[in-house]
């Protein structure tokens, strides 16, 4: 892809897409809105192809490129809320596990997934922004849509409750 090939593009969306998709739509329940952010995360992932250091430093292309639709995601919120339109309220949890939640428990096992598994919905949406998203306070309380506050106390209780279970 770095070298202009696209079928190595249509590779990495055909891969990713649906994914991605259902990541921004937990986050957004803008259908228009998270179809806008993937053309832009994409378009983005295109033309810095070349400077995706990731393997190198241990990252991912994945990781890379959801790192790229959660800002883009933020700065869509932020442009909405300067046209005076508050963002959508996230899309109600679904009853059975999403995929996310499932990768979440493959990936983090062991003591740290059982306390991740135990912890409120909401301080584990907060802890997942910040620590396994990379988000910033800012953008976790635009993303989730709660003052800034509230990410910084939802993100505290998280870190004591993960630090009794694993105690």
């Amino acid at each position: 892809m770095a070298r202009g090939d696209r079928a190595a593009f249509e590779e990495l969306y055909r891969r990713t897409s649906p994914w991605l998709a259902v990541r921004l739509q937990r986050r957004c329940a803008d259908e228009q809105l998270v179809a806008e952010v993937m053309q832009e995360t994409y378009l983005a992932v295109w033309r810095a192809a070349a400077s995706f250091t990731g393997s190198r430093t241990g990252g991912t292309a994945v990781g890379w490129l959801w790192t790229i639709a959660a800002r883009r995601l933020v700065d869509a919120f932020r442009r909405r809320a300067h046209h005076a339109e508050p963002p959508p309220a996230a899309a109600p949890r679904p009853v059975a596990p999403a995929a996310e939640e499932e990768a979440l428990v493959t990936t983090v096992g062991g003591d740290v997934g059982d306390a991740l598994r135990r912890l409120a919905p909401e301080l584990r949406d907060v802890l997942q922004a910040m620590v396994l998203d990379g988000l910033s306070v800012r953008e976790t309380a635009v993303v989730l849509g709660l003052p800034e506050g509230t990410v910084k106390t939802r993100a505290r209780r998280a870190r004591i409750a993960m630090r009794e279970e694993l105690a």
